[in-house]
């Protein structure tokens, strides 16, 4: 897959939050995605205290969950742990995994925040502007936002607020499950972005394709996987 540079990697936290909000500014997040066939699932592993992360792309048939292709990275991050600035550690790693994927996808599905971030740039959208294709955040915790419980039936939603605005929704993709928070990461709305992550369900609480990228990244800071 191609990437669209669109700053260097060594910056500092204060630097990187200015930067954020600068690109906030790029992304789009009122394009329905009408079809999607392939998306590929982002995940990153690592040790604790370690800054070796090892990053997989997994690209899902969405009518079957059949894996097409999968691909993987291993890249050191100097930045440090700060909370809301997490794109700056994962996505370089991510986006050398990207650059080793052949079949180009459909949507990217990340396992973590889209808008619904504080500056309204998590790594969904921070990907999405690197690749230049539709991306969706599926995160499994709350970042920020507010929101109603919902139902305990599959596919029961509520909308997640920040300030005036629906970031995402607040997604039960199994019954009596934990909730997911998804987001549009970047040329992709809300109702879309939702309707893609429960169509890629496969019995699971969480969608095939990043379902498949934590397995993968797991193999990987392990040294049992291959696939790049």
């Amino acid at each position: 897959m191609k990437t669209h540079r669109l700053h260097d990697w060594n910056l500092t936290p204060k630097e990187a939050v200015a930067l954020q909000r600068e690109l906030a500014g790029r992304v789009v997040t009122d394009q329905p995605l009408e079809r999607c066939e392939l998306i590929a699932g982002a995940d990153v592993s690592y040790n604790r205290f370690s800054s070796t992360f090892y990053a997989g792309v997994v690209v899902v048939r969405v009518s079957t969950g059949e894996v097409v292709e999968r691909r993987g990275a291993v890249a050191d991050s100097p930045f440090p742990y700060v909370p809301g600035l997490l794109s700056f550690r994962e996505a370089p790693a991510l986006l050398k995994a990207f650059a080793r994927i052949k079949t180009v996808p459909d949507a990217v599905m990340c396992d973590g925040q889209g808008l619904a971030h504080p500056r309204r740039l998590g790594v969904a959208c921070h990907l999405g502007l690197w690749l230049e294709v539709p991306t969706i955040g599926c995160a499994k915790s709350h970042l920020c936002g507010e929101f109603e419980e919902p139902g305990a039936a599959a596919s029961d939603r509520s909308p997640l607020r920040l300030g005036d605005d629906v970031v995402g929704e607040v997604v039960r993709t199994k019954t009596r499950t934990k909730r997911l928070f998804v987001s549009p990461g970047h040329r992709v709305d809300v109702a879309s972005a939702t309707r893609w992550v429960l169509a890629s369900c496969r019995g699971y609480r969480v969608p095939e394709p990043t379902r498949q990228a934590h397995l993968f990244v797991n193999e990987l800071r392990r040294g049992e996987g291959s696939g790049g």
